[in-house]
């Protein structure tokens, strides 16, 4: 399963994104290091079903219309600076984010924490801040492992820059990193990886931190925050949110208060739900926020870095390609997350190793024409894979 990591420093409301995605129970409270082993959790990104564009009855895999696929959610314990170095959890939490495909980036919009996570009065801090210093812990902490490795590559590498590469690419493939993300950074710092300063290592990873992890930043606590600091925010790529605003809805929901679903612009109350004053004045102050950032934000980054920054697409495997279901009748049972460029066969292999070895063809339940097993496959495409193997 795609695995999306938050992360940021302490108290920046790190878990109450976290929960606001996944329900879970994390204890949220206000001083750092609150979570001290990471969180992992099921997250639903929401794509459009294609069983109304398709007029297909009986899908029950989608709400009105909407499709939640699931990703894996790793938050990790809060950074603090100097992080690489071991300063508090630091190697530990670094460690944790290798695995991810992606991360989210949580950061205290309102700048009401400082570098270490303690309140402050709110403005206190500019938030471009802490921005910066997470990709720089991360950097210097693959510097650190990077040069770990490197005096013993270049021997075995015999002056083949090549080659280098290639065996640091192995040397780094627990960080989820290859060979061609490692040639595009040494590229881009024009360096000689064999002959270069532990300045230029550090200045490489940078850049490999970026093209290997994908990033995106949640302007978190944008409810709090000043125009100014949203703005600036926002000019880096961020997105906007109130994730303590969608725990709220989505607890709401869960207990049949609300009519809510993750992503929407606006919300319900449940005919003959009872609401308490002080309810109605929270869910006020939350409807004027998400009417002015067009929601909470949440499902919002969430979508973006699985579909935007990851590039996955979205395909509905079936075994009769006339009605779109599986054996047991079931319309649209499956949706995959698959990456960008992937074709039938792949797409056979993902479904069952078997299936996948014993491939003969694939039938694109939309026009019911066989497709070569090399088509590049796109979101919402439904497959109907032909194979050997039962």
């Amino acid at each position: 399963m795609l695995q999306i990591a938050l992360a940021g420093k302490p108290n920046c409301g790190k878990s109450t994104f976290y929960k606001s995605l996944t329900l879970a129970n994390v204890d949220i409270a206000n001083y750092p290091f609150t979570t001290v082993n990471p969180n992992k959790g099921v997250a639903y990104v929401r794509t459009k079903c294609p069983c109304k564009e398709l007029g297909l009855e009986g899908c029950t895999e989608c709400i009105d219309g909407n499709r939640f696929i699931p990703v894996e959610l790793i938050d990790v314990a809060g950074l603090v600076p100097d992080a690489h170095l071991g300063r508090g959890l630091g190697n530990q939490f670094l460690d944790t984010l290798r695995e991810a495909d992606a991360i989210i980036q949580v950061v205290d919009a309102s700048g009401s924490t400082d570098a270490e996570g303690n309140p402050v009065d709110v403005g206190s801090r500019n938030p471009i801040e802490d921005v910066e210093f997470l990709r720089y812990e991360f950097a210097m902490w693959m510097a650190g492992i990077v040069e770990k490795h490197r005096a013993r590559l270049v021997r075995q590498a015999q002056g083949k820059d090549q080659v280098l590469i290639d065996l640091l690419g192995e040397a780094l493939a627990g960080l989820r990193i290859n060979a061609i993300q490692i040639r595009e950074a040494v590229d881009e710092c024009g360096i000689n990886l064999a002959k270069a300063t532990p300045e230029d290592i550090e200045k490489m990873c940078e850049v490999l931190f970026r093209v290997s992890k994908p990033m995106l930043i949640a302007a978190n606590k944008a409810d709090l925050a000043s125009d100014e600091n949203i703005k600036a925010l926002k000019e880096l790529g961020a997105v906007p949110t109130i994730s303590a605003g969608e725990l709220a809805l989505k607890s709401a929901a869960h207990v049949k208060i609300l009519k809510y679903l993750p992503g929407d612009a606006t919300f319900a109350p449940v005919e003959g739900a009872k609401l308490s004053a002080p309810q109605v004045k929270a869910l006020t102050i939350i409807a004027q926020n998400m009417k002015k950032f067009g929601s909470t934000g949440v499902q919002e980054i969430l979508n973006k870095i699985v579909f935007e920054e990851i590039n996955m697409i979205v395909v509905y495997p079936v075994e009769d390609d006339n009605k779109c279901c599986n054996a047991k009748g079931q319309v649209l049972p499956d949706a995959f997350l698959m990456p960008l460029g992937s074709t039938p066969k792949d797409l056979a292999f993902r479904v069952h190793t078997d299936i996948g070895n014993g491939f003969l063809y694939a039938v694109d339940a939309r026009t019911k024409m066989r497709i070569k097993d090399t088509t590049e496959l796109k979101t919402g495409d439904i497959i109907k894979i032909v194979s050997t193997a039962k």
